[in-house]
């Protein structure tokens, strides 16, 4: 198991937090030795061995985490918001060492995160919201689901986000279900096909009512919109 809050002792070094946790195990002296040297060579934290870690970059304590659980090479590695705290850097990091422990070590990982690009990189996702699951499959799949392009509508006042919804949903339907326009944050968001067409005849139509359009096509962050009708910031 990784945690999201830190587990290792600042006050020790890298090789001592590893040599430490592999005893819990009973893995022997000289394979301890030989699996300590591997993966503080792999992650090029080999020179910075004798170092106590309370000195580390975040990456750096991320990188001794995942070493420290996978030490006995567990078939499953259960990680609780792995890039909490983490720079785009060191984030990228991690994801090249998952990807490496699932693709060369056939090594199960389970993962919970917020952020919507790491739910996109994994094979099969799982949603919840409110402590319910309400959704699980591929996220290709799970973006299919959206009914055409993701329309959003940014209004020229914050108050009139209801009433110009309301508009729009008489003037561009029918709907099909759960693809209407919904104020989410002050913004109106819904699905339709043929997306920039109709962004254009959204704009013509309300053009003094309009600060902004956007148009794209579906992501997870939208798939959880689908869902829920709560922002992530919720």
């Amino acid at each position: 198991v990784v945690f999201q809050s830190p587990s290792l002792d600042g006050k020790l070094t890298a090789a001592e937090n590893l040599r430490h946790h592999g005893r819990l195990y009973g893995i022997s002296r000289f394979e301890l030795s030989k699996r300590i040297d591997h993966w503080l060579a792999h992650w090029n934290l080999a020179d910075r061995r004798n170092e106590c870690v309370e000195r580390y970059s975040g990456g750096m304590r991320r990188k001794v985490e995942v070493a420290k659980a996978i030490l006995h090479e567990p078939k499953l590695l259960l990680m609780d918001e792995p890039a909490t705290g983490l720079d785009p850097a060191a984030r990228r990091d991690l994801w090249d060492i998952l990807f490496e422990l699932r693709e060369k070590r056939g090594m199960t990982i389970v993962l919970t995160t917020h952020l919507m690009d790491e739910a996109d990189r994994c094979d099969r996702l799982a949603i919840m919201n409110e402590g319910k699951l309400i959704a699980v499959d591929t996220p290709d799949n799970l973006k299919a689901k959206i009914g055409g392009d993701v329309i959003t509508v940014e209004p020229e006042k914050p108050d009139i986000a209801e009433r110009l919804a309301a508009k729009i949903e008489e003037r561009f339907g029918p709907w099909p279900k759960d693809t209407a326009p919904t104020v989410i944050d002050g913004r109106i968001r819904f699905e339709k096909p043929d997306g920039a067409r109709i962004i254009a005849d959204v704009a013509a139509a309300f053009p003094k009512h309009i600060r902004g359009l956007s148009v794209g096509r579906p992501t997870i962050e939208d798939v959880f919109l689908h869902l829920t009708g709560t922002s992530l910031d919720n």
